[in-house]
């Protein structure tokens, strides 16, 4: 990639001292992590020569500081900026900076889902029919060395995915994607470059690439006979070994797998989701892990190794190119060999630098087809859908959700134990300004109506349990006397012990019967904990020791808004299918909205069973 936009090296350094998520640090003049300090050295005589791994992870898509959605630049309120475009730039100051010869760029999966842009090349105008990744366009111009895969790459099918493996110019590794009956890797396992050093030998880097194995989960009908995810420390402990005797000097894992050991699945599987501060620990001779998979942002974090007593570098770059991770490395010399020394990690904040203008030049066609295509045509709508008065009334946006949402879990659940159990829905009033007009509907209309990156799970409750929750979910609201009329801030987000500033509109759920109608009455005049009455499901009180599959959104299913029993409960769906999405394609397979088929006023307002009057704002 040209350079020309990159300034004087004190030019450069200063934008990389401000782009420092946790200050200076590596990027200070005269620090010890700063290139005048060190990083020059052959090795010899005390003087360290550096490595330098610049990682990505979780780009999902994202190539442009762009919202599809809202067709308008990308924003949220910590002012991050996204995209690899501005990813690109800060790649490009490093190598500027600490000498291209001596980087490493790598990223930790997730690439190539999760937007308008992704999808468009995966399902509209497909890359297994001819046309290029844009992802594979900017990483090929970024020059990456190598990509771990996601759990997400695997979403689209494995015909999509290899697809996207041939368009690259680097390698796709996962140690932990085995054939199904050999147990071979079915993509590279790892892959070792070489740093030359001047006046020395050179360093030769072992890269690892790992992915968490709940893709057996999440991608079963895509996976299940073709490719088994065996677990993460087992197949490093495997793998790390066979690099050293390849020769590797170093080790850097780049793993699909969060820091915090932990699992969404629960003993669903054998191996945890999250285990890259357990491998590190577990697993010797790893030098430094670029994490990914948890969407955090950790700059530097240290794991000691219980067999060697090393203290391994970790680093996560939080999500959609927000951040780029720089890992310093140091080397010296023992006998001749190298060995590691000392290690330094920070991440680096895109929004303090423009957009790579070649990457931006490159795929400007493309991203003007997506724009197009949120702004198309997917569907009718018989009647208006608004979402102004989800918070305290039922209405047809809602019910829409829940509808499709239970639609999905129902459909998975053929052939399984629960096929037979009801599905209810929960869905939350994100985005009061929401609607759907009657008549045309575009894909960002049906967005409109769910603006996170949620995916959906289905999980099991008792009756009691759905009672529960509701009567959690009733905390978002003030309790008063008599009927009104009230206003509606004079009823909403209610401050409770967990919400000093009232409870958002996020945590107030909303719960729907889909083969039956779940109906319920919300007492204001009574305190959380007896306010749901008249609780049935298809005209009968509900049943507390019966069983009900949830549908669920993962944010809620994670322990969001610590909602009750959720986090225990059974999953018995989770193929990480984003709600949005989910939706935008039911609008396109069934063409038309008819509000009739799927709402009906479930739930009301009460005040000592009497209904409450409330007024517009």
């Amino acid at each position: 990639m040209a350079k020309d936009f990159l300034g004087s090296e004190t030019t450069r350094r200063q934008l990389l001292t401000l782009a420092a998520v946790g200050g200076a640090g590596l990027f200070s003049v005269g620090a010890a992590g700063s290139a005048s300090a060190a990083g020059r050295g052959d090795g010899s005589n005390g003087k360290p020569f550096r490595v330098t791994v610049l990682g990505t992870t979780d780009l999902h898509g994202n190539v442009y500081n762009w919202d599809y959605f809202k067709d308008a630049a990308y924003s949220d309120s910590r002012g991050n900026h996204v995209g690899l475009a501005k990813a690109a730039t800060l790649i490009d100051l490093v190598r500027a900076e600490r000498g291209a010869e001596s980087c490493i760029t790598l990223d930790a999966g997730d690439t190539i889902q999760g937007t308008p842009l992704a999808y468009y090349y995966a399902k509209i105008d497909p890359i297994t029919g001819g046309s290029k990744h844009p992802m594979a366009e900017a990483m090929n111009l970024v020059g990456y060395d190598a990509a771990a895969l996601g759990n997400h790459e695997y979403n689209y099918g494995l015909d999509t995915l290899r697809t996207f493996e041939s368009q690259l110019n680097f390698p796709l590794l996962s140690a932990n994607s085995v054939d199904w009956d050999t147990g071979q890797p079915v993509f590279r396992p790892y892959v070792i470059k070489t740093v030359k050093v001047p006046g020395s030998k050179p360093v030769r880097v072992g890269i690892l690439g790992l992915v968490t194995p709940g893709v057996a989960i999440w991608d079963k009908a895509i996976v299940e006979g073709h490719v088994r995810f065996p677990g993460i420390v087992e197949q490093a402990a495997m793998f790390v070994p066979r690099l050293k005797a390849a020769g590797a000097d170093i080790v850097v894992v780049s793993v699909h797998s969060g820091a915090d050991t932990s699992s969404s699945y629960g003993d669903a599987l054998p191996y945890p989701e999250n285990a890259a501060s357990l491998m590190a620990e577990q697993v010797p001779d790893i030098d430094a892990v670029l994490v990914g998979h948890a969407h955090v942002e950790i700059p530097q974090r240290f794991v000691t190794n219980a067999q060697t007593g090393r203290q391994v570098l970790l680093s996560e770059p939080l999500y959609w190119g927000m951040r780029v991770t720089v890992m310093d490395l140091d080397l010296v010399k023992v006998r001749g060999q190298w060995q590691l020394a000392s290690s330094a990690a920070t991440t680096l904040n895109s929004n303090t630098v423009d957009e790579d203008p070649q990457i931006a030049a490159l795929l400007h066609a493309s991203h003007e087809t997506v724009r197009g295509y949120v702004n198309s045509v997917v569907g009718q709508c018989l009647t208006p859908m608004s979402a102004a008065t989800s918070r305290y009334e039922d209405t047809p946006a809602m019910d829409f959700i829940n509808h499709v949402q239970a639609d999905a879990v129902k459909a998975a659940l053929v052939g399984t134990p629960q096929e037979s159990l009801p599905v209810l829905s929960i869905a939350a009033p994100f985005n009061k300004n929401a609607a759907i007009p009657a008549g045309d509907v575009t894909v960002r209309d049906v967005a409109g109506l769910y603006i996170y990156d949620n995916t959906l799970l289905g999980i099991v409750l008792t009756g009691a349990q759905v009672k529960d929750y509701l009567e959690y979910s009733s905390r978002y609201f003030k309790q008063v006397s008599g009927t009104g009329p009230f206003t509606p801030d004079e009823l909403t987000n209610a401050v409770t012990d967990t919400a000093p500033n009232g409870t958002p509109d996020y945590n107030y759920d909303i719960m729907g019967g889909l083969d039956a109608a779940l109906t319920y009455d919300i007492d204001l005049a009574k305190l959380p904990g007896e306010r749901i009455l008249d609780l049935s499901y298809d005209g009968a009180p509900i049943d507390p020791n019966g069983q009900f599959v949830i549908a669920i959104n993962n944010y809620r299913q994670s322990g969001g808004g610590n909602f009750p029993h959720v986090t225990a409960a059974p999953v018995v769906y989770n193929r990480q299918i984003e709600i949005r999405q989910m939706l935008i394609d039911w609008v396109s397979a069934e063409g038309v909205i008819d509000p009739a088929v799927f709402s009906a006023v479930d739930w009301t307002l009460v005040s000592n069973g009497s209904p409450i009057t409330i007024t517009a704002p």
